[in-house]
Formats: structure tokens, C-alpha cells, sequence
């Protein structure tokens, strides 16, 4: 743990905490500060949650802490409300900025932010992409105090200038691990490049702590320090046991709909027969993803091609059995996903250990349906394994995401975009306009959003310079992301540099 962070106290009868080794004590409705308690009241608060009571002395005495909760827990009543506090009312500047990876959240935060500062007379603005910038141009004119918003159009505002981070005296990151699986790594780091040359106050919020998140913790806080509420989903090993419960007869639809919501940079993707292993990559293939497959039944031809896009990183999703697999060392293999459980327990052992190696951060994945539950668990329970079961994302999941990432991407092209380049595409703007209002043209709409989609984020990961395989001889597409956040090479050019962590 980092800053010498230490198991101290507990949560409920049998879950440990960890806190910092100098340890603030909880704090208590009834000893908060009068605008606070207010505050609460007017939230239809009667009592603080425990990450509430633990969190907020840390926050209001402005140290740097990474704070870990379960999902629901009132994570963001931990930091709003202490925020609030902190807010000069008489200085109409941005002072509290707070990331969040959807504009679901940055409303939902907002919107909590509203209710609680009413009797404050903080303004907030909630601001992400998808919609029109007006009213988000208007809030800032306004003198926003408290912006809530997406690392994507934060930056758009940063670079237009409509949004200053001056006078900013707090930074937090909310849901940090989702950040990271949402592809938005390159605009985080942009927007700290706009960070006062100051100490700030830094906060980073989540429901799991897993090691890339922790790295990243280092990257954009100063020596943060740890509070977690519940030990057992601090992931301090290099890999996380994870399965989903699916339905026996959907599992090659449930694969299509995690992979979209989890959206790994690389996996090796495990079956037990040949069969399983040709019917899931055609499946994959014919989704739009770079998979190949891996089994006996392959030419020394075709086995030799896949395993050079293998060894040199240009191979996203791998299929294959366990004979198959062996020996192989795929580099920087962020996922292992098991489609189908091994026959033998001890070779779930062998295929999750091909994830989180040297030091990296690693997923152990599993779709499991009816008796395969029964089998997993005896697996864990064999071998000391945690497991965290993970709900199954619904189509409507997977539609909100897909939406949030091609606006996303969209909008960092566009950002992008010399002058020419801007002047250019004014030809197509009343053809857009055309076809968004006919219902009957949407089609061609949705048509050039998924080609982009699919060229972006489900092309081939772009290998080391100086190893394209033969199987690619004239490499991928300049826009290829490769699907992982770390793939996406960052945007440069002409912005103000030398940001801060916030200290």
C-alpha cells in the first residue's frame, strides 16, 4: 500500500479498513460544521455513511488520499460535501474540478452537488460531450465554482479557453478505474498539463483499486495516501479473479457485450476443444475484432503467422485451446478470459497466469453458466482465490458505453483538426444537418459511426517500431487504437506544458 498505508479499524464486524499510518479520526453528523450539517439535512441526510464519516476530515484538511468504497456507498457525498465547504462563495472561478467518465455520472454528481450546495449559493456546471456547448458556455460565464464533467470535454473547454483551471484548489477523480477502461488516459493527461503550478488538493475515488490504477494514482497525485472501507476489493496482486454468471445457450453474445464494457487491450480467450475455439473467433471476427485463432487443426503455415503477430503485439484477441497456448508469452497481456473452464483446476492457474506479469496489472476472467458456478468456486476456494462476480452488461449497457466512447473519440479528432482542415468539413455541415432530421436517413448516420468505431477501437494494436508481422506487411491503419487506453498514442502540439500533479 502506498505512504505506508496499514490495515487500522473496521468497517462492520468482520472487514478490516486501511488508513494512512497518521490517521484522522472519524468524523460525525453531529460534528460537522453548522453550513454542513445544513447542508445534509437539506439532502434528507439523518446520518453519515461510514466512507462519509471516515473520508471527509481527509478532505477537509486537504490531504492527498486515494479512497476506496464499494459501489452505492456514498462516495460522492464524501467528497462533495467537504468540497462544498472549501468553496470561497465570493470568487467566481473554477476551484473544484471533478472527472468522471460518463456524462451519467457528471450529471448524477452535479445534480447531488446542486441539492446539497442550494443553501450555499455554490454554482456548478456539469459538462460533457454529445451535447451542445452553450449551456456550458453560459455556466462558466456565470462564474462556476464546482465543474463536473468528462477528461473529453473538459479539455475541449480548456483548449477553447471558455473553461480556466487559474484558481483551481481541488482535483478529483471519480470512478478512476472506469477512467482508465473508457480509453480516456491521453485526455487525463492533457488536462494536467492546465493544473495551476501550485500545491492543489488531490483526491481519487473508487470502487476498486487493481494495480493500474494505483500507477496512475502516483502519476496524478503527490504521494497520495490510502483510505479503503473494504480491504478484500483492493487489489494489491498483479491480477483480478472476475466472472460473470451467463446464460449456458448466450455466452458467445454475453463475450461480445463484456468486451465492449471491459474493453481489454489484448487477451488470450480459452476453450477446451477446437470446435469452441473456431466457433468463437469467427464470432469475433464477424463482430468487427481483430481475433485469429490458435489450435491443431492449423497449417504450420497458418500456425506460424498468427504466432508472429503473437510475439510481436499486433494480435489483439487470441482463441485457443490449452494444448495449443502452451508456451506462449503473449507481452503485455492485459486480459485472460476463459470461455469455457478448464477440465483440470489446476490449469486455471496455468491460463491466469499468463496476465499481470512483471509487475503489470492483469484480469482473470471468466463466463460461467448453471453447474459452471459450482465448478469456479470450488476452483477459488482449492486454490485461496478471491472472486468478484461482475453484473452482466445489457445491451443497454453496451449502447451507452459505445456512445460515449465514439463522441469521445470524435471529439478528440476534431480537436485534432488544423484550420484548413476545420474550413474544409463546413461543406458537409448542412448534409449532417439533412440527415439528422430525417429519420429515414439515420441509417447512413449509423452506418459511418460504426465503420469509425470499428476502424478505431477494434483494429489491430499497433506493434513496436521496426516488428510488423508478415501477416500485416503494410501495418494497421494510422487511427488504429488497438481497444486499450494505453494503445492510443497521446495527442501533442502547442499546449501549455509543464502541468502538476496535484500536492
Amino acid at each position: 500500500m502506498q505512504n505506508g498505508a496499514e490495515p487500522h479499524g473496521r468497517t462492520g464486524e468482520d472487514e478490516p479498513i486501511i488508513e494512512p499510518n497518521n490517521a484522522l479520526p472519524e468524523t460525525s453528523m453531529e460534528a460537522l460544521p453548522e453550513t454542513l450539517r445544513r447542508a445534509a439535512a437539506a439532502a434528507g441526510w439523518s446520518q453519515l455513511m461510514p466512507v462519509q464519516a471516515k473520508a471527509i476530515p481527509y478532505v477537509l484538511a486537504g490531504r492527498n488520499v486515494m479512497i476506496q468504497s464499494r459501489t452505492g456507498s456514498g462516495k460522492t457525498g464524501a467528497f462533495m460535501l467537504p468540497i462544498l465547504h472549501r468553496i470561497a462563495v465570493a470568487k467566481t472561478a473554477c476551484q473544484a474540478l471533478v472527472l468522471v467518465p460518463t456524462r451519467e455520472l457528471a450529471r448524477q454528481v452535479a445534480g447531488e452537488a446542486e441539492i446539497l450546495g442550494g443553501t450555499m449559493g455554490v454554482r456548478i456546471a456539469a459538462v460533457y460531450g454529445g451535447v451542445a456547448y452553450g449551456p456550458q458556455f453560459e455556466a462558466f460565464r456565470r462564474g462556476a465554482q464546482i465543474v463536473v464533467g468528462t477528461p473529453g470535454r473538459v479539455l475541449d473547454h480548456l483548449l477553447k479557453r471558455t473553461l480556466s483551471l487559474d484558481a483551481l484548489q481541488i482535483l478529483v477523480f471519480d470512478e478512476a478505474d472506469r477512467m482508465l477502461s473508457m480509453g480516456f488516459y491521453p485526455d487525463m493527461c492533457e488536462v494536467q498539463k492546465y493544473l495551476p503550478r501550485r500545491r492543489i488538493s488531490g483526491y481519487m475515488f473508487s470502487a476498486t483499486f487493481p494495480p493500474n490504477v494505483m500507477r496512475l494514482a502516483g502519476q496524478f497525485l503527490d504521494d497520495p495516501e490510502t483510505l479503503s472501507l473494504s480491504r478484500d476489493r483492493v487489489h494489491v496482486t498483479d491480477t483480478e479473479h472476475v466472472f460473470y454468471e451467463v446464460p449456458s445457450m448466450e455466452k458467445d453474445r454475453s463475450l461480445v457485450r463484456i468486451i465492449e464494457i471491459e474493453n481489454p487491450a489484448s487477451a488470450i480467450i480459452f476453450c477446451n476443444t477446437r470446435t469452441k475455439v473456431h466457433y468463437v473467433a469467427v464470432v469475433l471476427q464477424r463482430f468487427g475484432y481483430d481475433a485469429d485463432e490458435l489450435s491443431s487443426d492449423l497449417s504450420q503455415g497458418a500456425r506460424e503467422k498468427v504466432l508472429g503477430r503473437v510475439r510481436t503485439g499486433a494480435l489483439r484477441f487470441l482463441v485457443a485451446t490449452d494444448v495449443a497456448a502452451r508456451g506462449l508469452d503473449i507481452p503485455d497481456l492485459s486480459h485472460v478470459i476463459q470461455y469455457e473452464l478448464p477440465e483440470d483446476a489446476e490449469a486455471y492457474i496455468h491460463r491466469a497466469g499468463r496476465t499481470g506479469r512483471a509487475g503489470a496489472s492483469g484480469v482473470a476472467m471468466s463466463l460461467v453458466g448453471g453447474m459452471e458456478v459450482l465448478d469456479l468456486d470450488r476452483i477459488a476456494k482449492q486454490f485461496g482465490i478471491e472472486l468478484e462476480k461482475r453484473p452482466l452488461p445489457s445491451d443497454a449497457d453496451v449502447e451507452a458505453i459505445v456512445t460515449q466512447r465514439v463522441t469521445g473519440l470524435l471529439e478528440a479528432r476534431l480537436r485534432a483538426r488544423d484550420n484548413l482542415q476545420t474550413e474544409r468539413s463546413q461543406r458537409f455541415v448542412p448534409l449532417a444537418r439533412s440527415l439528422a432530421e430525417n429519420e429515414d436517413e439515420s441509417a447512413l448516420i449509423a452506418m459511418l459511426l460504426d465503420d469509425y468505431y470499428q476502424q478505431t477501437l477494434h483494429a489491430p494494436p499497433v506493434p513496436p517500431a521496426g516488428a510488423l508481422p508478415p501477416s500485416h506487411p503494410s501495418g494497421p491503419p494510422p487511427s488504429a487504437g488497438g481497444g486499450g487506453s494505453q494503445q492510443r498514442g497521446r495527442r501533442g502540439g502547442g499546449r501549455r506544458g509543464g502541468g502538476r500533479r496535484s500536492r
